[in-house]
């Protein structure tokens, strides 16, 4: 076979690696999202990918699958197989032990428990290794965990919905609903997804969010609604002056983390009720957002999902901190004295942020906008 075929083979079966990888993609936090494919002689003989922490990783599942048959066979899989001891043993060992001929991986784990250590491990055995392929695709799966690895923050996603005029509620305040009914399943797709859903105190204030995932929105499978159900993301509520009062709906959906400058003196208060109340510095009067995306990573957050009025939205986006805008847009105007998507006052047009628009496409009877700022962070 001539390595231009092997090249064509090698992306195929990596596809259908990253395939099952997907599949983590609502319970597998705060671990990566990975997949697995076992291939013997032409034909796929093992599959699997990791469903949640503390459970075997894909390659396990894939060797279960596969039996006898991995030996001599190649593996794929989507992130480099682990080598340290965690929940779970190291999947190198699992595929040194299963005889596999040779390992191919879309990328290198960053993770600095692995790091190449597994690459190592499989070629000391006498594998052959080859790392890099289809490694975008990958990487594109596992933007939190990459980005909490190789930076120390989360992957922050800011989500919008506004008018074709740019607005997001009425000037009373009035803002339900904007956009229609698919573009809303959209959204709880989003907050099932992340491992944060945060907020701020007007939000919840003024629409008496919740901010909670329902399942009879997502549009998913059984399956996948019972993953998603089952690893609900952490709500987080910015309060800088602890103004929502503990019986309002946000509190009663469900524990929270309530992030503050106030007295710590109120912590009690909150763990009562089952709240965590997190004090953290203030940077201009409001909470240090950046202390507290570092804070989230180190309790093992990959991915925030940011749903919050203009003024949060627009700090995050005036710090920098803003990854990815996910913005919905309703083919409707709402007016001149309707209030702006983001609190981002600018007087020139050289202090305009510049966004690269990376995906859009029609939801139900409104749009959705994916875009990343250009001088922002990305990974």
């Amino acid at each position: 076979m001539s390595s231009t075929e092997q090249s064509v083979l090698d992306a195929f079966y990596m596809a259908r690696a990253l395939e099952l990888a997907r599949k983590g993609v609502y319970s597998t936090h705060p671990n990566p999202r990975v997949g697995c494919v076992i291939v013997r002689d032409g034909e796929v003989v093992g599959e699997g990918w990791h469903v949640r922490a503390g459970e075997p990783h894909a390659e396990v599942h894939a060797l279960r699958h596969a039996g006898d048959k991995a030996r001599g066979a190649t593996a794929y899989v989507t992130l480099e197989p682990c080598s340290h001891h965690g929940r779970t043993p190291p999947c190198a060992d699992a595929l040194v032990n299963a005889g596999v001929g040779r390992v191919v991986a879309a990328m290198q784990d960053p993770n600095p428990d692995v790091a190449g250590r597994g690459l190592l491990r499989l070629m000391s055995a006498g594998i052959a290794v080859q790392s890099g392929v289809l490694e975008s695709e990958a990487r594109a799966i596992n933007k939190g965990f990459l980005k909490r690895m190789e930076h120390g923050l989360p992957y922050v996603r800011v989500k919008l919905a506004m008018s074709l005029d740019g607005r997001t509620a009425m000037a009373s305040g009035e803002s339900q609903w904007i956009t229609g009914p698919d573009a809303r399943s959209a959204v709880q797709r989003l907050r099932a997804e992340s491992s944060v859903v945060l907020t701020g105190a007007d939000t919840v204030l003024a629409d008496g969010a919740r901010l909670t995932v329902r399942p009879d929105e997502l549009g998913l499978s059984a399956e996948l609604t019972a993953l998603a159900v089952g690893r609900p993301p952490l709500r987080v509520l910015v309060d800088g002056r602890l103004r929502v009062p503990l019986d309002a709906p946000f509190f009663r959906a469900g524990n929270a983390l309530v992030a503050t400058c106030a007295a710590a003196s109120a912590r009690g208060r909150y763990q009562d009720q089952g709240h965590e109340l997190l004090a953290l510095p203030s940077s201009g009067g409001h909470v240090d957002l950046r202390k507290l995306l570092v804070e989230l990573a180190g309790r093992g957050v990959n991915d925030v999902l940011v749903e919050a009025g203009p003024k949060l939205a627009g700090a995050f986006t005036r710090l920098g901190l803003v990854d990815e805008f996910q913005i919905f847009v309703a083919g409707k105007f709402m007016g001149s004295s309707a209030r702006p998507l983001l609190d981002l006052p600018l007087a020139q047009m050289s202090e305009a942020l510049t966004l690269k628009i990376t995906d859009m496409r029609a939801v139900g009877d409104d749009w959705r906008v994916t875009a990343i700022p250009v001088h922002g962070p990305s990974v």
